[in-house]
């Protein structure tokens, strides 16, 4: 539970400092994902995962669990 907590705070954390870095880029992005057809965000949002999944593997690999 503690990792999980742990994976959601640093989600958290990157937003965040979007918004407070970058605003203006952030409202940018959402527009143009808002213009992309639902099934190019669909496959954005399985690529996302997939490469959590990738990089969660590969930090298991390492040892750092």
């Amino acid at each position: 539970m503690a990792w999980l907590l742990l994976g959601l705070g640093l989600v958290l954390v990157i937003e965040g400092l979007v918004w407070v870095m970058a605003p203006g880029l952030a409202e940018r992005l959402l527009e143009i994902m808002r213009s992309l057809p639902e099934s190019m965000r669909r496959q954005s949002g399985l690529l996302a995962c997939a490469l959590g999944v990738v990089l969660i593997w590969m930090a298991w690999l390492l040892g750092g669990f």
